[in-house]
């Protein structure tokens, strides 16, 4: 996208906002927030073929460009990796500009014909906080990683879009529980590989995982095989 096609792009975006609160992620919302903008209705329908649809989508991932921008502006040297994976989800909401607008999109995005790309946004969500913190991984380990944060999240999301504490204390803590589960899991799945009495049963499985291997693309939800081609 061009720097001109950007403009643009933030423009109609900044303008539905106005909307989606009263009309959520709709076409009613869509058409006011072009006549707003002031954008040609043939424009809008090129940068957005979708419509509200398309619109939404960019939201979500303008939070997570803000949150990215705010991981690299920050020292995580001190912290435990728990505490950076923490940290990473407390700066996603923070980037969030408007509460109503994500719960317009938790109802858009829960529709049968748009849940695959709601799952398609929170592991596009999970992988960007992966790759930020600096993920390494290769094999079946990094779709098992942005698995379980994809499902911390999107719990988190629920809870958070209910809770009205003070400085939305109950979410981090209920963060923090999601995450001390995740990390009792990888302490379990640790021990069992370690046991010399399962590891005989442990072969097929291990070897199947062996064979799996980070896609060379991570747009969506790809993947491939060691001995086949990308997908």
């Amino acid at each position: 996208m061009t720097e001109h096609s950007l403009k643009f792009h933030d423009q109609l975006l900044d303008a539905v906002l106005n909307h989606v609160v009263f009309d959520g992620w709709s076409e009613t919302s869509f058409e006011a927030g072009v006549s707003d903008s002031g954008l040609d209705m043939n424009l809008a329908r090129a940068l957005f073929p979708r419509g509200a649809l398309d619109l939404a989508v960019a939201y979500h991932k303008r939070g997570d460009q803000n949150m990215c921008a705010a991981l690299a502006a920050t020292d995580l040297s001190a912290l435990r990796f728990r505490d950076r994976v923490a940290l990473a989800v407390k700066l996603r909401f923070e980037a969030i500009e408007d509460k109503e607008a994500v719960r317009r999109g938790v109802t858009l995005f829960s529709l049968p014909q748009y849940a695959a790309e709601g799952t398609k946004l929170i592991w596009g969500t999970s992988d960007a906080i992966w790759t930020a913190l600096g993920d390494t991984s290769e094999d079946v380990n990094w779709y098992t990683k942005r698995a379980t944060l994809s499902g911390v999240y999107s719990s988190t999301v629920i809870y958070w879009l209910g809770d009205d504490s003070e400085d939305h204390q109950a979410t981090w803590e209920f963060l923090d529980r999601r995450i001390e589960n995740v990390m009792k899991f990888e302490a379990l799945k640790a021990k069992v590989q370690g046991n010399p009495l399962l590891r005989p049963f442990l072969a097929g499985p291990n070897w199947l995982a062996s064979q799996i291997r980070k896609p060379a693309q991570t747009d969506g939800l790809p993947g491939r095989w060691s001995n086949q081609r990308d997908t």
